[in-house]
């Protein structure tokens, strides 16, 4: 299903607001698998108004406008909208009894105009507005749906959430499933679904990278629910079969979810000491709730002296191979795991630049060791971006190296 916004208000047009009704309606739709081809916006001219609305009828299938619902003579959606369907407006004598009731609550006057708020175009339905005067208004016209909401953004998105998103799924099938992995580029992961048979209509496959994680969505469309859901599992089915060693989860679940729940199984407690995340990997780790029952400590450790008082670095190591080696990761990791007895710790030192990097040390250079009682790991990458993408990927790759020893 194709959907088109349309906003309506020469306020928008001359720039003495900000529309920011279209990037949220547009970023809902698509988590509901709603492809939004187009963005209008439009004067309070009925002209032009009734132009961008039959254009739209053309060429949407769901048409959703904001604004335009008021009380006032340039308030003028509706009426352009009945005009451009064919049909008549008529007075919802129930709505115009609860606009009457609002206002004398809040003792209020109503004038005349105000009860304009009551008509709707026939065979119509309201769409209730909790936070304003103004109702939504749904018509369903040659399979063409047709939204109205009020302009006011704290209006606009109540009404979306709680009564616009059961009303555009209502007899369609939408399924959504997002497949999360790590260790493979996009670029990779792409050439090796194009290999797969899992492309077909009204099934949407793309990948987005973030964070050096990758997401695989799969949006599936129709009108049998069973059907899009069988079909769609099959799709998940070829593709765990063809990358599942770089899965790590579904639905959007964070690394940190992720391993925080196999300690919880295992009833195991983590360390971790940082240097150049700089206590982002115990933030992530202390975000997700329960994480009080498998975190134990997160120390950092930046500067030199630190790892040698806190977690008994060996000075000669520092100075031999400096903080940012192998070396010292694995004395890092070693001392926090005596210090804290925890079944498993973390340890990173890098550069995170932008400065501080040399030809055999660049800038996003990084050591992290993983270990337990019984193993351990010391692994070196060089991640690429500003400084704070270099901290976020580092931090992304230790849980993840993390979860893997837990694992084994």
């Amino acid at each position: 299903m194709k959907a088109e916004i349309i906003t309506v208000g020469t306020e928008i047009m001359v720039g003495s607001i900000l529309n920011t009704n279209s990037r949220y309606l547009s970023k809902k739709l698509t988590e509901i698998g709603i492809e939004t081809l187009y963005h209008t916006s439009v004067d309070d001219n009925e002209d032009r108004l009734k132009e961008v609305i039959n254009i739209a009828l053309n060429r949407a299938d769901i048409i959703i406008t904001s604004g335009g619902l008021g009380p006032t003579q340039d308030d003028l959606t509706k009426e352009v909208v009945a005009n451009a369907l064919g049909l008549k407006l008529i007075k919802d004598v129930e709505i115009e009894t609860a606009l009457v009731n609002r206002f004398e609550r809040l003792n209020r006057p109503m004038t005349d105009n105000n009860r304009k708020q009551a008509n709707k175009p026939e065979g119509s339905e309201f769409i209730k507005n909790d936070n304003g005067t103004a109702p939504g208004i749904f018509v369903n016209n040659n399979n063409k749906k047709i939204i109205m909401l009020p302009g006011p953004p704290k209006e606009l998105m109540h009404m979306f959430e709680t009564y616009v998103i059961d009303i555009i799924k209502e007899d369609f099938s939408i399924l959504i499933k997002s497949i999360n992995t790590i260790g493979i580029g996009e670029s990779n992961l792409e050439v090796e679904l194009k290999d797969l048979d899992i492309y077909e209509e009204n099934f949407d496959i793309a990948t987005f990278a973030k964070d050096g994680t990758v997401e695989i969505k799969i949006i599936g469309r129709g009108m049998d629910y069973k059907e899009v859901e069988k079909k769609l599992n099959e799709k998940i089915s070829k593709i765990k079969e063809k990358v599942g060693k770089y899965i790590y989860g579904y639905d959007n679940i964070s690394i940190a979810e992720v391993l925080i729940n196999i300690l919880k199984e295992k009833n195991y407690t983590i360390s971790v000491c940082e240097s150049c995340t700089g206590g982002k990997i115990s933030s992530q780790i202390t975000s997700i709730p329960g994480a009080s029952m498998v975190f134990d400590r997160g120390i950092v450790t930046y500067s030199n002296s630190a790892k040698i008082d806190e977690l008994g670095v060996n000075p000669e190591t520092i100075d031999k191979f400096g903080a940012v080696s192998k070396e010292t990761a694995y004395e890092m990791a070693k001392g926090l795991l005596e210090k804290t007895k925890s079944d498993i710790v973390v340890s990173t030192t890098g550069i995170a630049g932008p400065d501080g990097g040399s030809k055999e040390k660049p800038v996003g250079l990084v050591y992290m060791c993983i270990m337990n009682k019984n193993n351990y790991k010391v692994l070196d990458y060089i991640f690429t971006g500003d400084r704070a993408s270099i901290q976020q990927r580092a931090v992304v790759r230790a849980l993840y190296e993390a979860y893997n020893l837990m694992k084994i």
